[in-house]
């Protein structure tokens, strides 16, 4: 007998779960800010930042030159410059007065200075300066300038000592310009690009920030119509907090398998960024990820009480998120007390672990410690989402009883008014 109760109560959870499954996915169809952030963003989104750094690089940074040398040495350096792939000569200026006027108009992005005793200072076997003033909102720029300036000074730098070392054959004077001879190969992301090194941080970062939107717009939308206070009179299959969790999750869990899809497969290969992880260890790692965002974000929404104010708090920590996950900034630069924050988030350990796969081609046994870690936060944000839904099932009831006291006792006051 106590089999058949046990399981007649597991039949009756579960399809009080199901029924919580079809009710929420009706709702998330009837909220258009819901469907904008579970379906819009996540669509449109990717392919926007993967469109605008499809480039990777930045070319023909325009810069304004000064030259004060007006020598045949200054015009050399000049016309490397401007034959570089990242640099263009957008025109020369007098002095630095009109070149500082330039670079704040952002008619240029930098100013290459040559004094007046560049070439003097060559021929007199002194080194020479060159001066590059960078305008630094834009990392990108600044990294083209200065180091195709460095690059021009560096080739014209090996000529030189060349010529006056006196050798006689061509290896001999590649030896003496280049003794320690070496090969540049960017590890993990042959284009040296800016989209391959970031995108995969900011995708798994939009599935994370997009999903805890839609779940705390969804509360907040049914805080608002007081839908939620009326659960436990109303409607009967609302009784049970892991029911609740349970018919929630599925519904955010299968319409994000398709968004997962989405944002960690097809956008990197239309865009034709690093994808070298195996399906088997990708689809192991967005499991535990998927959940722990799920949970996170019901935790998220039962604890701020309005949809604007999930909204204004996930946008605004997004940013921060990027730097903590360790993609934009190294983590061992990291304190240990913002190492300690950014283990609160899903997202550090998802980043780090799809890079890891999609991006160095590494295997699930290379991840193991953020994978076990995802699975712990599936673990405490499943227990702190029950937690607060059984906190409010318990306020709501109470709000409830005592509604109900009121009017027993108003139409109590109503009853002795009439006797």
């Amino acid at each position: 007998m106590k089999k058949e109760g046990l399981l007649a109560t597991i039949i009756e959870g579960f399809r009080d779960a199901c029924y919580i499954w079809r009710e929420e996915l009706r709702q998330v169809f009837k909220d258009e800010g819901v469907l904008i952030f579970f379906f819009i963003v996540p669509l449109a989104y990717p392919l926007l930042y993967s469109w605008i750094y499809n480039n990777e690089v930045v070319r023909e940074v325009p810069v304004v030159v000064v030259d004060d040398s007006h020598s045949h040495l200054s015009r050399d350096f000049i016309r490397r410059c401007d034959a570089s792939p990242d640099v263009s000569i957008a025109c020369h200026a007098s002095d630095m007065d009109e070149a500082k006027m330039l670079l704040g108009r952002q008619v240029v992005k930098a100013i290459y200075y040559i004094p007046s005793d560049f070439q003097t200072h060559v021929n007199r076997l002194e080194q020479a300066v060159v001066s590059v003033y960078c305008d630094m909102s834009l990392m990108l720029t600044y990294k083209a300038a200065y180091q195709t300036a460095m690059a021009v000074s560096q080739q014209m730098g090996s000529e030189i000592q060349v010529r006056l070392a006196g050798r006689y054959t061509h290896r001999e004077e590649q030896i003496q310009a280049r003794p320690l001879d070496y090969d540049e190969v960017p590890l993990f992301n042959p284009s040296g690009g800016y989209g391959s090194a970031i995108l995969p941080a900011v995708l798994m970062i939009i599935l994370q920030q997009t999903l805890v939107l839609g779940i705390g717009m969804a509360a907040g939308t049914a805080r608002e119509s007081s839908r939620f206070q009326d659960l436990v009179p109303i409607q009967k299959h609302y009784h049970g907090t892991f029911r609740i969790v349970l018919g929630k999750t599925l519904c955010y869990f299968m319409i994000y398998m398709l968004m997962g899809l989405w944002l960690t497969v097809i956008v990197p290969r239309l865009f034709h960024f690093p994808c070298l992880a195996h399906w088997q260890d990708l689809l192991l790692l967005m499991f535990p990820y998927t959940l722990a965002c799920i949970f996170f974000g019901i935790t998220v929404s039962c604890i701020i009480r309005y949809r604007e104010n999930v909204m204004l708090l996930i946008v605004f920590v997004s940013i921060p998120l990027l730097f903590l996950s360790g993609a934009s900034w190294p983590q061992a630069s990291m304190s240990g007390f913002w190492q300690g924050v950014s283990w609160l988030f899903p997202s550090t350990f998802g980043v780090r672990a799809y890079i890891c796969l999609n991006s160095m081609g590494g295997t699930l046994s290379d991840i193991l410690v953020e994978y076990h870690l995802l699975w712990l936060q599936v673990l405490a944000y499943f227990l702190l989402a029950c937690a607060v839904y059984r906190f409010q099932i318990i306020q709501s009831r109470r709000h409830a009883m005592e509604r109900l006291n009121n009017l027993k006792r108003k139409r109590l006051s109503r009853l002795t008014a009439t006797e």
